[in-house]
């Protein structure tokens, strides 16, 4: 990869609620000198070893892709 996406975590309170879950969403801006197989190469990383999967996918007019990955919140509870 020649270029490293920019990538931005967000974490919303009122939109978990109103989901019944809770996700952590992070943002990735994909240059467009970036190639596809490498864009999917990434994103494939993402999934399999960060456990994020794909929310939402958007290609600009520049060429340059946003790309939303959300993985589920999971709180664990002392036992002591």
């Amino acid at each position: 990869m020649t270029a490293s996406p920019r990538a931005r975590t967000r974490s919303d309170d009122s939109s978990w609620a109103a989901h019944g879950a809770q996700y952590e969403y992070r943002t990735l801006t994909i240059p467009r000198d970036l190639s596809g197989n490498d864009a999917r190469r990434m994103l494939t990383e993402q999934a399999e070893y960060g456990r994020w999967e794909l929310a939402r996918s958007t290609l600009y007019i520049g060429g340059e892709r946003r790309v939303w990955l959300r993985r589920k919140i999971i709180r664990v509870r002392s036992t002591l």
